[in-house]
């Protein structure tokens, strides 16, 4: 399964060479609201997002309001909805006939427009707007669905949370098999918001699946409070990031919970940018900022008392001390000098280099 290193959404590259590439997922933050959902896109823009990413589902393609209706209790994070699943459903669905709105707004301020289809409906109309296609972890087994939007020809963000190898392996075969362009994202899909999700989040998968698709651009989709999570998955690799993303943590509403807001989102990506300096080539070096450093912290061959030239040098006329010019010998040295005639008068205290010394016999 062979896919492509580097990942182009409107001429701008997502490689592990490349900064991170961030995607603020408003989702169902919207509140049913146009206008709020045009100014989430430009306060995303603002905080330093570079993509804005919504889902465009029909509650009647994505819900069963029978099958939810007879589950004995409410599960998960959906245990606090005031409405039933498919009512809430139904009440955040992102109609199509903003699309135009939605789109000239990103465009005005400068930011990608990306969304998640839930149905082949929504992959048809959308592949004219979009870049790319974001596919949800709930539909990792929906085979016949990840080959219909692979064939669209447009890059995939696919998310995998609440799966398992087997099923990733399956789900990435599928799309590989019509498209190369694959960001496969690491993801846990608990959207309760708590602390706790941090022992579930499992970062080192990102580390699993670099190993297991060798090459492939990889992510991170996160619902855990804050960057911590964030900061981790870029250390090990991740380079595309997706967060929900709101202006007020609290509204009422499904994702406004666990969701960034402007002030903690722009502080992520400052922090990640700092991250993805202080990561650095990999290459261990004397770095530039450390070069005075080297003189003043390392130690290098001293005399420990006044010598004379023609004076055959044993390790008690030897110091090994702070600092540590340019030239001067270093303590590693100090064996080539024990036994060697010193060719240079030297103070109590003064470096010693290697030309000071007779080292031919």
């Amino acid at each position: 399964m062979e896919c492509n290193t580097v990942i182009e959404i409107n001429k701008r590259e997502i490689s592990l060479d490349n900064p991170v590439y961030f995607i603020a997922d408003i989702a169902s933050n919207h509140d049913g609201n146009l206008e709020r959902a045009c100014d989430l896109i430009r306060l995303a823009k603002k905080s330093g997002a570079d993509a804005v990413k919504f889902q465009h589902f029909q509650a009647s393609q994505i819900v069963s309001d029978f099958g939810f209706s007879h589950l004995k209790t409410k599960i998960g994070h959906q245990n606090g909805w005031k409405k039933s699943v498919f009512e809430t459903y139904k009440d955040y669905e992102c109609p199509k006939d903003w699309t135009d709105d939605l789109i000239g707004t990103a465009r005005t301020v400068g930011i990608d427009f990306l969304t998640t289809p839930y149905d082949f409906e929504a992959v048809n109309f959308f592949k004219n707007y979009t870049p790319a296609f974001k596919v949800g972890s709930g539909d990792i087994t929906w085979i016949e669905f990840l080959e219909y939007i692979a064939q669209q020809g447009k890059p995939v963000f696919l998310a995998t949370g609440a799966s398992s190898m087997e099923d990733v392996e399956r789900a990435v075969a599928a799309i590989l098999k019509y498209n190369r362009n694959l960001v496969l994202l690491q993801c846990n899909t608990n959207y309760t918001g708590r602390r706790e999700n941090f022992r579930y989040v499992n970062l080192n998968v990102i580390q699993s699946y670099a190993k297991r698709f060798p090459g492939m651009v990889l992510g991170f989709s996160d619902h855990t409070p804050g960057e911590t999570a964030v900061l981790g998955a870029v250390s090990l690799g991740a380079r595309v990031i997706e967060k929900h993303f709101t202006d007020d943590n609290n509204r009422v509403g499904p994702d406004h919970l666990f969701s960034m807001n402007p002030k903690s989102w722009k502080e992520m990506v400052e922090n990640t940018r700092d991250l993805e300096v202080a990561l650095g080539s990999g290459l261990k070096v004397i770095e530039k900022n450390e070069n005075e450093t080297v003189i003043i912290q390392r130690r290098c061959i001293r005399a420990a008392h006044d010598l004379k030239p023609g004076l055959i040098i044993n390790r008690a006329d030897l110091d090994i001390l702070r600092p540590s010019p340019p030239g001067a010998a270093q303590p590693y040295e100090i064996g080539s000098f024990i036994g060697k005639k010193i060719i240079t008068a030297k103070q109590r205290g003064e470096d010693i280099s290697i030309s000071d010394v007779e080292f031919t016999s």
